[in-house]
């Protein structure tokens, strides 16, 4: 069978429109899973164990189960809860990536804060600053530059596993590429454009996390 590259063009503009909506979706549960993660994984490290343990809950609940579920979940199980019939599928997707990218994030900050040596956050008590203080001024800013590499690695897997919004209808990238795929009967043409779209998407995070790490290692050494 010979390969068409004119159905790419063809369709390149539908497929495009799939990479604005799955960067749209990726950059709001990134943005949102950051917050929540850097907000669980100080609550897994207070001294009350009752959010302790809540926060550890959430934690093990996201990272053991399956995201397509958790999806399903959020958008056929809980409407019905709170008495509407259906949520947006944008609304839904984009919830379901940023709780599950939050507990992934909850254990990289965790890790990060575990990692600065505690005589930073005594000597910063002995200079008179409350606990919150330190954490905001001396720790959680260092904790932070020594996550970002696995904070990039879990971006581009948010990136990817966005996808998966496509089973509720919401028409990113992966469902675009199906759309392609129905209409034009191009298998090897629809799914090559795709990956390659992916591709360049995953790659391009890839090269801004770098820019990062290079950034903060410099700011380190002056």
């Amino acid at each position: 069978m010979d390969f068409r590259f004119d159905v790419i063009v063809q369709y390149l503009p539908l497929l495009m429109k799939g990479v604005k909506l799955t960067i749209q979706i990726s950059i709001i549960a990134v943005a949102v899973g950051t917050i929540i993660g850097l907000f669980i994984s100080l609550v897994r490290l207070s001294k009350l164990w009752p959010l302790r343990w809540l926060a550890k809950g959430y934690v093990e609940f996201l990272r053991g189960t399956p995201l397509m579920a958790q999806i399903f979940l959020i958008h056929f199980g809980v409407p019905p809860l709170l008495g509407i019939n259906a949520f947006n599928p944008l609304y839904s997707g984009t919830i379901a990536l940023s709780l599950n990218s939050g507990a992934y994030v909850a254990e990289i900050f965790r890790g990060a804060i575990q990692s600065i040596e505690k005589g930073q956050m005594e000597a910063a008590r002995s200079l008179g600053m409350t606990h919150a203080q330190a954490m905001t001024h001396i720790i959680i800013p260092q904790a932070f530059k020594r996550a970002i590499p696995p904070l990039g690695n879990e971006f581009i897997a948010i990136l990817k596993d966005s996808s998966l919004v496509s089973v509720i209808s919401l028409q990113d990238l992966m469902m675009a590429g199906r759309i392609m795929q129905g209409r034009s009967f191009r298998f090897i043409e629809t799914w090559l454009a795709v990956s390659l779209l992916y591709l360049v998407m995953t790659l391009t995070l890839s090269q801004f996390v770098s820019y990062l790490e290079r950034r903060f290692s410099k700011s380190d050494q002056s």
